[in-house]
């Protein structure tokens, strides 16, 4: 008897292995992470205090209390975000998720409590990517626009250009900032300049 062996089918999964070459990430992630802990921790140690003291802790109660903590920790972390020439993924606890950036079909904003980017590419993949990450890392912003602009050089993206444009001068704004006031430049108020009046 032979031997089967299971080799990947070029296509879809294929498509989905980074490939070389420049690459960036969320680097506020393990930030976050670490905050994660650091409030699960307190909660699970504040928990555990308050039942210790009243002379109400017994095993069951602490399980109780430590799945509690697990739950906040699961709610609290973020999804990392990654990028390179022509994809971004985003990795959670559970599972992770990649776009092909240079065939996206679709960006939007999504309809929810908080605000995400939401793209869709060619293969139908989605990804919802929270702004910030995007504001506070240029690096995956500019690969990820780099994307877009081939996806709308191909003709691909149907629908998001006006979404990538309102982030684009959201970023510039948000990044711009900073830099003036680092530099000393005091941003004019709106309807105040030479020849006006406050």
């Amino acid at each position: 008897m032979g031997r089967h062996i299971d080799r990947p089918a070029p296509g879809r999964d294929a498509d989905r292995a980074e490939p070389p070459g420049t690459s960036a990430s969320d680097d506020g992630w393990t930030a976050e992470l670490r905050a994660a802990c650091g409030y699960s921790a307190l909660l699970l140690g504040l928990l555990l205090v308050i039942d210790m003291g009243s002379g109400r802790l017994t095993g069951l109660r602490a399980l109780l209390w430590v799945a509690l903590a697990v739950l906040l920790f699961v709610v609290l972390v973020p999804p990392r975000v990654t990028a390179g020439e022509g994809w971004l993924a985003s990795r959670g606890l559970l599972r992770r998720r990649r776009v092909r950036t240079d065939c996206l079909v679709g960006v939007r904003w999504s309809d929810g409590v908080s605000l995400r980017l939401v793209l869709r590419d060619l293969d139908g993949a989605r990804v919802e990517v929270d702004p910030r990450v995007l504001i506070a890392n240029p690096r995956l912003w500019h690969l990820l626009d780099a994307g877009a602009r081939s996806s709308l050089g191909r003709g691909t993206l149907l629908c998001g250009a006006t979404v990538l444009r309102q982030l684009s001068e959201r970023i510039d704004r948000e990044t711009a900032h900073p830099r003036s006031t680092r530099a000393g430049i005091r941003r004019r108020p709106e309807g105040v300049g030479p020849g006006r009046r406050p």
